[in-house]
């Protein structure tokens, strides 16, 4: 059962929201008394200016959680990133996904090795063959991914958003203009980190991902 505890894939999860999110959105966490701000996904541009900036369309056209999840399978939660051990979210989505291996990164000029290197890394377009979890507590990026019609989504991530990517997505991920994201890495079993760049559409990945975009995707 979809309960206020999950953002899964529907704006349902969140009934005092309307049913498009069209700009930054807060709301007050009855426990810690913060205003959270809730996520942001649009339509992007063609244009090869820099990759840290928004990429909106002209005019912008925003994409709904429920939109993002049908169209791609991505998962949405909110959590408070201040507060997520003492309000158990975190140790439920856990249990619930069998996450057993956690850690951190951070992603800077500053914190990384080799930053200049690992951020094209990043920002080359791949899948996983495993989901991509990614928590985030500090900082700000945008992850990209492709929809049914191959058109690339942007999502920026904040400060106690926890996203999921699944397996055989095409995606890639920037920093923003702040050039600072600080994030916990969740899996299941031993952590592959490995990218494989597009083409990689006869990866058994890829073919189940397609798969399942051609049938739909559920609220778990």
């Amino acid at each position: 059962m979809v309960t206020r505890d999950h953002c899964y894939y529907y704006h349902c999860c969140y009934p005092h929201l309307p049913p498009l999110i069209h700009s930054p959105r807060t709301f007050s966490s009855s426990s810690s008394r913060t205003r959270i701000r809730m996520v942001r996904a649009w339509y992007m541009d063609d244009s090869s200016d820099d990759q840290r900036l928004e990429h909106q369309l002209t005019p912008p056209k925003s994409v709904s959680l429920e939109e993002l999840a049908k169209n791609t399978g991505v998962i949405y939660y909110k959590l408070d990133p201040k507060k997520y051990d003492e309000e158990g979210k975190l140790s439920r989505i856990k249990e619930e996904r069998g996450y057993n291996y956690m850690d951190v990164i951070q992603v800077s000029p500053e914190k990384m090795h080799n930053y200049e290197e690992r951020i094209k890394v990043f920002f080359e377009e791949h899948l996983h063959t495993d989901e991509e979890i990614r928590f985030i507590t500090e900082g700000s990026g945008y992850f990209d991914v492709r929809d049914q019609e191959d058109h690339w989504i942007r999502i920026e991530v904040t400060p106690g958003d926890l996203i999921i990517l699944p397996a055989g997505i095409y995606h890639r991920f920037t920093l923003d203009t702040k050039n600072y994201i600080k994030a916990m890495r969740l899996f299941t079993g031993e952590p592959v980190w490995t990218p494989h760049n597009r083409p990689a559409d006869n990866m058994e990945a890829r073919k189940n991902y397609i798969l399942q975009q051609s049938k739909g995707f559920l609220v778990k």
